[in-house]
């Protein structure tokens, strides 16, 4: 009753004080719905005065709506936790579905502990209507519960990249046959220094003729979990598939844009900040991206030790100058490279004085036009607007594509903490044996099934889960 109470006192009475007037916003799709219930309200309420609405013109613009279901709604909760779209904006949560899964998968990737989230969210999901659930007024619960449908496939992503990775509670798979052979470095007598020293691990090179034959089918070799330099590849692996996917984040959240533009005719901002946003993007860290690439693709195994490294041809980019001891990835290299940082040095002052001289120019139009309409146009407002957007854009470029290395940093985190849990913890409980062996082996497996509950799922999910939403930022 008191809430229906302070609804009607936001209302204003007519000039009879016969009737109650209220203003309020109403999708168009709903003005059926609305006249409806007013009908409604009004007979059940007995009234002689008929409940209708009449549609008044405004210049404030419309608030935002977005239809949510319970699989949207978590989504559109963490886009509006940063901001919310304007009136017919792009909405990004769309994109977000498949981006937000996926980056937190990246950095939690395991086969195991993906399958452990997906099926504590998809007994939430199948069990969504029991009022137990619903009802339950911890705060904690209540957030869970309502992002089930986010951890879900939170769960199946990580499933995935564990794949990928290779690791399922930092064991890997053997699926497929290993395409790395070690006994052509016995017979080359090619021994590493951890083996002379009596190490069971031997790095592998596959530099070495007959030692690596072809790629694995599908994911990391599991051969790298025994390999002396296994981190060393992961870090390589995984620092860099962190740079092309910030990358290609970064891009597709500046084309969104474009939509936004062409939607409210806004073509200015398409040619003076859409494309110079692009080209200095592209021509930059875009083409980090293409060497990356390029020498996966150029360069064979075997050629591993020659190949050029990329972060000295990235630095000499910039320096315009090139090392004698670091061979180009392909003819004409250096000549490519300094075009593209002029073409990128370029775009910068065009982004920062393009759209307000633009913009400008108009107004003096419309002034010479119109002599007796009063215009205002505050010029140092509008270049001081751009200059803060340009440098913003600019530097964060640089930072955001260094910042998605935590993708990186993150996943070669938890795998190390699950590994330590498994070698410190349940391998031990493997080495006994006999009766006693399996009293000792369920009361480790129960301690080792509660440390990955609350490090691994609980406190790691809630890190990567964290980072995932700076990224999306």
């Amino acid at each position: 009753m008191s809430g229906f109470i302070s609804v009607l006192n936001l209302c204003s009475p007519s000039v009879t004080d016969k009737c109650l007037i209220a203003e309020a916003w109403c999708p168009t799709a709903k003005l059926p719905e609305l006249q409806c219930a007013l009908r409604e309200g009004g007979r059940k309420s007995g009234s002689g005065v008929d409940s209708f609405y009449n549609r008044l013109p405004c210049s404030t613009p419309p608030p935002t709506l977005f239809p949510l279901n319970s699989f949207t709604a978590g989504f559109q909760n963490i886009v509006d936790a940063y901001g919310v779209a304007a009136y017919r904006e792009v909405n990004p949560a769309l994109f977000t579905i498949i981006t937000f899964p996926f980056l937190f998968a990246v950095m939690f990737g395991d086969v195991g502990h993906g399958l452990l989230m997906t099926l504590t969210a998809l007994w939430m999901v199948l069990e969504e209507k029991d009022p137990k659930l619903r009802n339950n007024n911890n705060e904690i619960w209540r957030m869970m519960f309502g992002g089930r449908y986010l951890i879900l496939l939170m769960g199946l992503f990580s499933i995935y990249t564990g794949a990928i990775y290779n690791e399922c509670f930092s064991k890997g798979l053997a699926t497929f046959s290993s395409a790395w052979h070690v006994g052509p470095m016995f017979e080359k007598n090619i021994w590493n220094s951890s083996v002379l020293a009596g190490s069971q691990y031997l790095s592998m090179d596959p530099a070495v003729p007959g030692v690596f034959t072809s790629p694995y089918p599908f994911g990391i070799d599991p051969v790298w979990g025994m390999a002396n330099n296994k981190l060393t590849f992961l870090n390589s692996y995984k620092m860099k598939m962190s740079v092309i996917i910030g990358i290609i984040h970064m891009t597709f959240g500046v084309c969104l844009s474009f939509f936004n533009y062409w939607h409210f005719r806004k073509f200015s901002s398409l040619i003076f900040v859409l494309i110079p946003e692009l080209f200095f993007m592209l021509f930059l860290f875009g083409y980090l991206v293409f060497m990356v690439v390029y020498k996966w693709v150029a360069y064979a195994p075997s050629q591993s030790k020659s190949a050029p490294s990329i972060l000295i041809h990235f630095i000499d980019m910039f320096l315009f100058t090139e090392n004698p001891d670091n061979p180009p990835l392909y003819r004409g290299q250096a000549i490519v490279q300094k075009v593209l940082v002029i073409l990128a040095l370029c775009s910068v002052p065009f982004l920062l004085l393009g759209k307000p001289t633009f913009e400008y120019i108009m107004f003096k139009r419309r002034r010479r036009r119109v002599v007796s309409l009063r215009l205002e146009f505050d010029v140092a407002d509008v270049f001081m607007h751009q200059a803060i957007h340009t440098i913003e854009y600019c530097l964060g470029c640089i930072s955001n594509t260094a910042s998605y290395l935590r993708l990186w940093a993150l996943s070669l985190a938890h795998a190390q903490l699950s590994e330590v849990l498994w070698e410190m913890v349940m391998r031990k409980g493997l080495t006994w044996q006999g009766y006693v062996g399996a009293v000792v082996l369920f009361v480790i497996f129960a301690f080792f099934a509660v440390l990955t509950v609350c490090i691994l799922l609980v406190m790691e999910g809630l890190s990567a889960f964290l980072h995932a939403l700076r990224l999306h930022w």
